[in-house]
């Protein structure tokens, strides 16, 4: 039986399994680390902190789960039911991970926290957003806005944070606010690198003599479409034909050592592209 990669990212067990690693990961740095060095996370989990440290009452999940409610019921409304579901799934599982981990991992320098935080926080954050939900709070928020103007979650997050943090100059120290501002920006680097690593594709442009016998070899070699883009020389007024082509990043070397064997005189383009759907590649994501 053919393996559907279609079906299986829409699958319940694959969706719950990215929801539960990249909650507990999320919750690890933040427990972990995060809270023991007195940092603010950002986001609604930081709002919580802050809530937190403010009140001293209740505990860190609870605020959160507290705050999340309104933004959930803008999720319900703005996106759809599943995504819902496997949200408050997230949450969920996010709660009990911050109010369960109780061990600290023990990093000592400041700055040292601040890389290893917020990496594995942003990694935990890339898992979730990898499946059909997230774990509620600006992951919802940071979902609708790209799904309605394309913006990056990462930057989302940084921006939301860099407003949220000039709220805490007069609460916490000043040296702890810029930590977090800079564990803000890792954990955002580190989130957008998690989202866009499989989707990472090479567009190529090549001008050869020899395009039938390029194209076909990346029909047949690679197992790529092309297109033909019909153009014009500028100095010999000689009619062109230009293949467009995309490949991923394994496949860049092979192709250029493909079609400079077949013509040492070709021109070749290569540009970087984050998202590429369509037939061999990624589908388009609907939550």
């Amino acid at each position: 039986m053919r393996f559907n990669r279609h079906q299986f990212v829409y699958s319940v067990p694959w969706n719950l399994f990215l929801l539960t690693a990249g909650s507990l990961l999320f919750a690890v740095g933040f427990k972990a680390i995060t809270l023991p060095h007195g940092f603010i996370t950002g986001g609604i989990s930081g709002v919580a902190l802050l809530l937190y440290y403010l009140t001293d009452r209740l505990t860190i999940g609870v605020w959160y789960l507290i705050v999340n409610v309104p933004i959930f019921l803008v999720g319900w409304k703005f996106v759809s039911r599943r995504f819902f579901l496997y949200s408050l799934f997230g949450m969920a599982v996010s709660t009990a991970g911050m109010d369960l981990i109780t061990f600290t991992i023990p990093v000592h320098d400041p700055f040292l926290a601040v890389l290893s935080g917020g990496a594995i926080m942003g990694a935990g954050c890339g898992v979730i957003l990898r499946s059909m939900g997230s774990a509620g709070g600006n992951d919802i928020i940071g979902v609708i806005l790209n799904q309605k103007f394309n913006l990056r979650i990462g930057s989302y997050y940084f921006f939301f944070n860099v407003v949220l943090f000039s709220f805490s100059f007069g609460l916490l120290q000043v040296d702890l606010v810029l930590y977090s501002l800079a564990m803000s920006f890792v954990l955002s680097q580190v989130l957008d690198y998690c989202l866009s690593i499989f989707n990472q594709r090479k567009m190529v442009l090549i001008i050869s003599e020899q395009a039938d016998s390029i194209a076909a070899v990346i029909n047949q070699k690679f197992n790529r479409g092309a297109t033909f883009l019909h153009g014009q020389g500028t100095y010999t007024g000689l009619a062109k034909k230009i293949i467009m082509t995309v490949v991923n990043n394994y496949e860049v070397k092979r192709l250029e050592e493909a079609v400079f064997t077949l013509d040492a005189e070709a021109f070749m383009i290569t540009e970087n592209t984050f998202n590429v759907l369509g037939k061999g590649f990624s589908s388009r994501k609907v939550y």
